[in-house]
Parts: structure tokens; C-alpha cells; sequence
């Protein structure tokens, strides 16, 4: 009975449009009173959920992605990119999904990453004979990519729900490879569209050029080395690191590129102040959804669900995804990994999957949820900053969306694509 209040209330409320947040603290509110638990329990257990130290790094993170948008740097990476691979054909598509990969390297945001790419690169790809459909299908979905490259404030989230302490250094290491491999294989699947559709292709502009431009590029690319180099020398932690990276990336947006102001760092600030709050507030609220879910054993009777129908590991992990997969279409990716994170988790392990592991499955998993309606992010995003309707994009980002798929299959069952830098380091 618990458990139908508990899902019930919160499916009604996602339906009737109420956000996110408010659904999940509404949902846990019902159950409490239904199993006569002081309301003030719920207040608690939301402070109890942002009171964590760690969590600091999301708001800075956010900051400085911003930041790194407003001083140029995206407008750099795209340059390097293109010098490099602009004269393939379909070539710009490659550059995007290259620079996308560079920004999320440093920003850790898949909007951020769709907001500056592709406000640079959709309109470039279409002065030049691209279809715009294509150009915004390569954004939306090269921006995932930023999930898993490090620094990404959403694995900050997945290491204190986890609630078994997992590494955040290990979570930057583990995303490298799977990241670097997605990209690649969106630059694969970019350059087989564009050459089916016969799309243009550009210029080498010589050896001169690309020097020129990655050089102009690498103030803003340290920023991500700042950031791993000083975890991995225990120089600071990784919310000491969020900070150094606001800092670093002010002053390279002011002394540096000489394109970011007073008023760019006032609007970067706001803008992140308001982000930040609510992503905050639905750790907040998922928190408490999350109690309740502990009270009812959902974890613990979840585990045996999967349990009576295989005790097989794979066919426990393809569960797993496909659940991921599904909720990803009509939740946002922060209280999902809040909310998801202590029921699956603790299945996975005991299919015996690394703790490590499991975190960039769910990066993937939940990443390929903000490009999926109904409540796809990025997708909307995308959409927006290409004026595409969001029909014409569904007719034809399917095989973009294959691609992620066959990276999260990859992902899911060779660990060591995961793991072995991690061991290494």
C-alpha cells in the first residue's frame, strides 16, 4: 500500500506538470503521512542530503562551465577542430562532435556543451551547405559525451548517493576511455551520414594554421589538466579543484582571451546561482523521496525481483539498463542518479560489477535520456539553439542514437574500458 502511495503520487504529480523536484517531495510527504512519520523527518532528511561536502563542487563547477562559455574558449576549440578535420567530407560534423569533446572536457555539462557548440557550430553548418537537421542531431548528441569526459558534477552526484564513499577520482579516471570511445564513434557515425547525403566537405588550411590555432586553444584546455593533475596529486581534492577552476578560467577569460567582463561574470554568476539552486534543491527533494524508498525496502525487494527472474549477471545488467533507459525518457538526469543510485547499485554489486563501473554506466545510460523525449534536455536545448521543430530531428538522429547505444552496450560489458586506467594510476 506504502509503495503504490509513494509511486502513485509521484507518477500524478510528473503527469499534472508539476516539476521535478516538488513530485518528488509531494510523493515522500503522502508516504510519510500514510506511515504516520512527522512531516518534519522529510526537512530533515533534505538537509541531510545537501549537507554534504563534496556536493560544493557542483555549484563551482557550474560557474566556471559557464564562464568557459562566456570567454570564448568554445570558439577556440571549434577552431582547432576544424583546422583538423575540416576537410573531410561531412567534416564539420567531426569538428563538432571534436569539440564537443574538448568542452566537456572542461565544462562537465551536456547543456553547457549544446549551448556553446551548437550556437557556434549549427549556424557555421548551414552557411555552409549542411542540413540543419543533421547539424543539430551531431550537437545534441556529441554534448553526452561531456558526461563522461572528466570533470563531470553529475558523477559528484552519483559518488555521494552511492552512500559507500566511491572515489570521484577513480569516476574522473574511469570516464576517460569510454568518453574518448564515444566520441570516436560519433565521429564514425557523422562522417557515414554526412557521406550518404552528399554533404559538403572543406580545406586543409595547412600545418601552420592547426599549430596557431591549438596553441591559441590551450589556455582554456589546462583547465581540465588543472583540475585531474591536482586530484591526482592529492594537490587538492576535487571540490577544492571545483573552485581553482573558477579561478583559473576568470582570469584566462580577462588577462588571457580578453573577452570576459565585468558584466559576463555578473550574468555567468546569476546564471549559475540559479542553476545551481535547482539542481541542489532536487538532490534535496530526491533525498527525501529516497528515505522513504529505504523505509519500504524498494531496494532490497527490487534486488529480489531481479533475482527471481535471473541469477545471471548479464541478464541482470540488461535489466538494469533497460530500466535506465526508461526512466532517463521522463526524468532529468541529477534526481534520477539520486533516486536510481541506491536501489540499482546495490543489485549490480551483487552481480559484481565494480561500484566504479556501475557509475559510467549510469553516465551513459542517464546521458542518452536527455536526448530522448519526453523530457529529453539537450534534445530541447538543441532545438532551440538550431530552430529545428523537434519532429524533423526525431525522423533522423536515429542512427546517432544507435551509436550511443552500441557505446553503452560496450561500455556495460568490457569493464576494463572503465577500470584499467583507474588501476593504472
Amino acid at each position: 500500500m506504502e509503495i503504490l502511495v509513494l509511486f502513485g503520487v509521484l507518477a500524478l504529480l510528473l503527469l499534472l506538470g508539476v516539476p521535478v523536484a516538488f513530485s518528488l517531495l509531494g510523493a515522500a510527504l503522502a508516504t510519510f503521512l500514510v506511515i504516520d512519520i512527522p512531516l518534519v523527518v522529510a526537512v530533515q532528511r533534505m538537509a541531510a542530503g545537501i549537507s554534504v561536502f563534496t556536493l560544493m563542487a557542483i555549484p563551482f563547477f557550474i560557474f566556471a562551465g559557464d564562464l568557459m562559455y562566456r570567454s570564448g574558449i568554445a570558439d577556440r576549440l571549434v577552431r582547432v577542430a576544424d583546422a583538423a578535420f575540416g576537410r573531410v567530407r561531412g567534416g564539420l560534423g567531426l569538428v563538432d562532435v571534436g569539440a564537443s569533446m574538448m568542452f566537456g572536457a572542461v565544462s562537465g555539462s551536456a547543456i553547457a556543451s549544446a549551448s556553446a557548440i551548437g550556437s557556434t557550430m549549427v549556424p557555421l553548418m548551414e552557411e555552409k551547405g549542411y542540413d540543419k537537421d543533421y547539424a543539430v542531431n551531431v550537437t545534441v548528441t556529441a554534448a553526452i559525451v561531456g558526461l563522461l569526459i572528466p570533470p563531470s558534477h553529475n558523477m559528484i552526484i552519483y559518488s555521494a548517493a552511492s552512500g559507500i564513499g566511491v572515489s570521484i577520482g577513480d569516476l574522473f579516471l574511469a570516464g576517460i576511455v569510454p568518453g574518448v570511445m564515444t566520441g570516436a564513434m560519433l565521429m564514425f557515425t557523422a562522417w557515414m551520414v554526412a557521406r550518404k547525403r552528399g554533404l559538403p566537405k572543406g580545406h586543409f588550411p595547412g600545418w601552420r594554421e592547426l599549430a596557431k590555432a591549438a596553441i591559441y586553444a590551450i589556455p582554456g584546455l589546462l583547465t581540465g589538466v588543472i583540475i585531474m593533475g591536482g586530484i591526482l596529486s592529492g594537490i587538492f581534492t576535487p571540490t577544492e579543484s571545483s573552485a581553482i577552476a573558477v579561478i583559473y578560467t576568470a582570469l584566462v577569460g580577462t588577462f588571457v582571451y580578453r573577452s570576459l567582463g565585468w558584466k559576463g561574470f555578473t550574468e555567468a554568476a546569476q546564471k549559475s546561482v540559479r542553476t545551481a539552486s535547482m539542481v541542489l534543491f532536487i538532490i534535496a527533494s530526491a533525498s527525501a523521496f529516497g528515505f522513504a524508498l529505504a523505509l519500504l525496502e524498494v531496494p532490497a525487494a527490487l534486488a529480489q525481483a531481479i533475482g527471481w527472474m535471473t541469477d545471471n549477471p548479464i541478464l541482470t545488467l540488461i535489466i538494469i539498463n533497460v530500466m535506465l533507459l526508461a526512466l532517463g525518457t521522463f526524468m532529468d538526469m541529477a534526481p534520477l542518479i539520486v533516486i536510481a543510485t541506491p536501489i540499482f547499485l546495490p543489485v549490480a554489486m551483487t552481480s559484481g560489477v565494480d561500484p566504479v563501473h556501475f557509475g559510467i554506466i549510469m553516465m551513459i545510460n542517464l546521458g542518452i535520456g536527455l536526448v530522448t523525449p519526453p523530457v529529453g534536455s539537450v534534445l530541447f536545448v538543441g532545438s532551440a539553439v538550431g530552430k529545428v521543430p523537434l519532429p524533423s530531428m526525431i525522423r533522423t538522429i536515429w542512427p546517432f542514437y544507435l551509436t550511443l547505444l552500441a557505446a553503452l552496450i560496450l561500455i556495460t560489458f568490457v569493464p576494463a574500458l572503465s577500470l584499467a586506467l583507474p588501476a593504472a594510476i
